[in-house]
């Protein structure tokens, strides 16, 4: 586990190219047909990684950054919901698959973590009224489990626009052993596929470059 604060340069250095928790659910995503074009859009952006050394560009809006502003006010109502203490953890990596980890947003006595959202009005009453969370952030939860070895992940929709009766939603999530090794099954064939294809582009741009001084020189 690293000391190191979330969001700065070398948070995402240590992430560059890895499959983080996040984006799991991109690499299990797929269609009838099959792979999602989530999928391949990741994979492209851990190659650029790769690559380039430089940290893909992600897509930000208003809605993003207030959320990421009411984070540490969330994770003081939490604390104080379940008379606890969060340790914060900046990244944590797979124990056994390499090029990959997690970044939860709290460690929560031995066993726990914590996920926290602030979404707009309208999702965080979505989730009010469904009474669960929903279903794309439990893979996210599930990869965080794996990483950290931890048994649980409370996860918590944070809004304090909306009455105080209704800021606060608070469900947990338990670690699913099966789902887990599903979801290791299916990252390890990711990467590697990811590692093919760099090792492909190289071989079929980068090698060329050395024998081209003789090419000019048998041209002439």
């Amino acid at each position: 586990m690293d000391d190191m604060v979330q969001g700065t340069a070398e948070w995402h250095a240590i992430r560059l190219g890895k499959v983080t928790a996040s984006r799991v659910a991109d690499v299990i995503a797929k269609t009838k047909s099959g792979p999602s074009a989530s999928r391949a859009k990741y994979a492209g952006e851990l190659i650029a990684e790769r690559l380039t050394g430089s940290p893909a560009e992600r897509f930000s809006n208003a809605a993003m950054a207030w959320g990421t502003e009411q984070e540490p006010e969330a994770r003081k109502t939490y604390e104080f919901y379940r008379d606890t203490d969060v340790v914060q953890v900046a990244f944590v990596s797979h124990p056994v698959i390499g090029d990959s980890g997690a970044s939860p947003d709290g460690l929560v006595d031995v066993d726990g973590l914590l996920e926290i959202k602030c979404p707009e009005t309208h999702t965080h009453i979505e989730t009010l009224l469904n009474k669960e969370v929903p279903s794309k952030y439990v893979t996210q939860m599930m990869w965080q489990m794996a990483c950290t070895g931890r048994k649980w992940c409370d996860f918590v929709s944070y809004d304090p626009r909306l009455p105080e009766s209704m800021r606060f939603f608070c469900r947990r999530v338990h670690r699913d052993d099966a789902l887990i090794a599903d979801l290791e099954k299916e990252v390890v064939a990711f990467l590697n596929e990811v590692r093919g294809k760099v090792i492909g582009l190289r071989r079929l741009y980068e090698e060329p470059k050395a024998d081209a001084p003789a090419e000019l020189l048998m041209a002439g």
